[in-house]
Formats: C-alpha cells, structure tokens, sequence
C-alpha cells in the first residue's frame, strides 16, 4: 500500500497548485482526478470563457473600425465552431500543461474517484459518471484504482451548477456554462437566469456576438455581490447595448418547446408575464461536490453544503483539510490556489497569514470589465464605520478616450478615522487588469498617505486609481 505525506482530491486550480508547493516543500505528495487535470476552472470555466470573450472583444473592434479611423472591407462575419474550437484548444493546452508541471514536480496522479475510508486512508475506484464529457480520455496510467494511506488528506472537489426544481438543463434547450461554451451554433434569442459573473459573462459574450438576450435575476441589483453604483452603471452599459434586464424577478415555470422554452416569470409585486427565446442559461449558482467522499461518515462538519474550515484550511477532523469552492465562498480560482498554498504550509509549521476573505479580489471579464476588493460602500457603513468615498470617471483619463474607452468608473472607499482602505470597485475597459494594485495596497495595509504620494505612470488608465483616492480626499486634479 502506498503511503503519501499529502493527497489532494481534485486537480483544479486549488488542487493542482496546492500539490506543486506540497512537492516544493518535500512531502511526497498525489493527486487523485476523476477526469481531466485542470478541473472545472481550466476546462469548462474561467479559462475558455476568457477565449470566447477575447473572440467577441474582436469582433466588436472589427464591426466599429470606424470609431479608429479604419475601414474593413465587405461585411465582418463569424464562425461560430471556430470560434468554440479556438475556446477548447486553448483550454487543451493548458490541460497539458498542468500535466507537465505536475510530472516536474514529482507529483503522482491516480486517476478515479477518492472516497475517504477514515482518517489516513483514501479508496480510488474506477470513474463510475463523470459530471461533465471529459475533453480527453482519462489516460492510462501506473497509478488508479486501490487503497492509498496519506498522513494529511485534501478535499478540492470543487462545485457544479446548481440545478432548479422543474428547471433542469437537458443539454439542448436548457444549458448550464458546460452546453453554454460549446454551441453548435448561436441561438437568435437567450434567457440569462442569474445574473452573477457567470450570467453576465455569457449574456456580454452572446450579445456581442448578435443574439437577443434578457437577464432575469431575483434580487433587485444585477452582480448582487458589487458596489451598488457600479452594479448600477453596469446595468445601464448592458442595456445601452440592447440587453434586456429584468431584476426582482424570479423564472417561476419552464415549458419546452420543439426549438424554443416559455419562462412564466413574476416581478416583486406578484405580477406574472411570459417570455421566450430558442434558449436558456440556468446561471443560478453552484454546489459543492461533497458528495461520495465518506464526509458524512467521518463527522466532518458542513454549513450550507460547503465544508467548514478554519483560515488554514482545517476541518474539524485531524488530518483531513479542504479548500476551495468545496470550502464555501467567495469561489473563485484564485482563492483556491492561495488557500491550498496556506493549507499546506500550515501542515509543514510555516505559520502562514490565515486566509483573509475580504482581500480577495473578485472579476467580471463582460464588457464593460467590473472588478473589485473589499467592503461596498453599504457594507461599510452597515459596520458603523465612518468612510471617505472617491471616485473618478474613465472619461476625464487621457488614455481611456485615447483607447475609445471613456465610459467607466473606479471608486474607492477609506476609513475616515484611520485612513485605512477598505474597499475598491471598478467598472470600465481593463479593470480587472488595474484591481490587483489595490489588492497590493490593502494587503500592504497602505492608508490614503502612501497613495496619494504614489507616483503613477502617464498616460496610464491606473491614473485613474490615483484620482480616485485624490478624490476622497478632496485632492482631485482632472475632475
């Protein structure tokens, strides 16, 4: 029986990053993946949407050359299977990838599904039903099915789509993000259900590429976790270009038809209406995958559906650990990989910072871009602090009018009594690109003094980020 220091179950982004470092700091480490390395992440989520999206942005710039003082000759069309098989090529490069640094790193995978027997103990078995299609065969290798002992064992499942009752995708007419990336064409009309990232991330890329596309979200914000004045000016950037947004509504009925659903859908007042389109995106959230891993009966304790851990990542059973979607909000990749970088340096006694949830960031990559860090202004205030609000549009940057990209904003928040920054939030071209500076700075625990004698390039769109604490501080130069 072979017998591992560290064994992670699952190979996202989570996985597959906390078993390089595991490696790097000497413990002999495996992975145990069920279908293809990468996980949801790299081969169904953020990575190939990336792809689709860089392929609409194209597109866009190409019908409105005219703006730049371009001209294309003849009529700018697309492809829709091109444009889906450059999505899968690039997602199957990475996936080779994550194999390559797995192999240099001397890290060994055991293909099939883990189930935890007891502490120190996992059972691989054979793949019975994969959630998705595997991109590539699983590969025949050395290591599969059997009995493997490991001193520390590491749940990073992940999560899938949450599935509604009487709502369920069928693949055809009703997709999830899995059908929703890989369509053999376009539809000509689409409901988003959900207006997260995700739905809004599909609901940017399909209107852009020329379908008719209505939003409905139950609560009365689209982007429900953002900054209400971005979230507001985001609404009206998507309706601006045709996107039909629905809020305080909920999809109450779902009826097929040959090629075609009818949503009975019903507003906060009661009042119900219906809509249709040849398609519908259920974009309602995710679940953990906890399931079949024998949680339950080692008395790991759950909220929710997530696993709950500490800020390095432990359960309340020795030796057993999770991180990632699997371990609850916020669920985003790189939240993964640096609590897996944590979990694991706990278990070698390096005494890393516990996880600070308030510090990671979050990204949209629709168009126009929304990205942000740390408390909303309405969270702020509902914490009793006093705070000082800057803000800045991108029309008043030089490069943003230079990039034909005037439309936008960046808004940050600070603590009127410490100068502490307690949040950022962004809307506009870029912008996911630009909120790692405000990551750095709160991680660096930087009050308004250190940013405003920071010196930012010119012309740069981070100028902007400038001007916005200058704003709080009633310092604003270009407004």
């Amino acid at each position: 029986m072979t017998t591992y220091d560290v064994l992670i179950i699952g190979s996202g982004p989570g996985g597959y990053v906390t078993a390089i470092r595991s490696a790097q700091l000497g413990f002999k480490t495996a992975i145990v993946e069920r279908e293809h390395l990468g996980g949801i992440c790299l081969n169904w989520g953020c990575i190939p949407t990336k792809a689709l999206l860089r392929s609409a942005e194209i597109y866009h710039y190409a019908t409105h050359a005219e703006a730049y003082g371009l001209k294309i000759e003849g009529k700018v069309t697309f492809d829709p299977a091109a444009v889906v098989k450059r999505s899968r090529g690039v997602s199957a490069q990475l996936n080779g990838g994550v194999g390559f640094l797995l192999k240099k790193n001397k890290v060994d995978v055991i293909w099939g599904e883990a189930t935890i027997d007891k502490a120190g103990q996992v059972t691989v078995a054979p793949t019975k039903k994969a959630i998705v299609q595997p991109q590539n065969p699983i590969p025949k290798g050395v290591l599969g099915e059997g009995v493997y002992q490991a001193k520390n064992i590491i749940v990073a499942t992940g999560a899938r789509p949450r599935v509604l009752p009487g709502i369920e995708p069928d693949g055809k007419l009703i997709w999830t993000y899995f059908e929703a990336m890989v369509p053999p064409t376009f539809p000509k009309s689409l409901i988003v259900m959900g207006s997260g990232a995700i739905g809004i991330e599909f609901a940017s890329f399909y209107k852009t590429m020329g379908v008719d596309v209505t939003v409905v979200e139950v609560l009365p914000q689209i982007l429900p976790v953002e900054d209400a004045e971005i979230a507001a000016l985001a609404r009206k950037r998507f309706e601006k270009q045709g996107i039909k947004v629905l809020t305080s509504t909920k999809v109450t009925k779902v009826v097929k038809g040959a090629n075609s659903v009818t949503c009975t859908i019903e507003d906060d007042k009661g009042k119900s209406s219906q809509i249709e389109a040849e398609r519908l995106i259920s974009a309602v959230g995710v679940v953990c995958n906890t399931e079949n891993l024998g949680l339950e009966k080692l008395g790991v304790k759950m909220d929710r559906g997530a696993i709950v851990t500490d800020g390095l990542g432990r359960t309340n059973v020795p030796g057993v650990f999770a991180i990632g979607d699997v371990a609850g909000p916020p669920m985003l990749a790189h939240k993964a990989e640096h609590e897996g970088v944590i979990c694991v340096e706990g278990i070698k006694g390096l005494h890393p910072h516990p996880m600070e949830k308030t510090m990671i960031p979050g990204c949209t990559y629709c168009h126009p871009q929304v990205a942000s860090v740390g408390l909303t202004e309405a969270k702020a205030k509902e914490q009793g602090l006093s705070v000082k609000v800057g803000r800045f549009p991108f029309v008043g940057n030089g490069k943003a009018i230079a990039l034909g990209e005037p439309e936008g904003l960046v808004k940050t928040i600070f603590d009127a009594k410490s100068g502490k920054l307690l949040g950022a939030h962004m809307i506009g071209a870029e912008v996911t690109e630009l909120i790692q500076g405000y990551v750095v700075a709160m991680n660096c625990e930087t009050t308004e003094e250190e940013l405003i004698h920071a010196v930012f390039p010119h012309p740069t769109l981070s100028e902007m980020m400038h001007e916005s604490v200058l704003d709080a501080y009633g310092r604003v130069i270009h407004s």
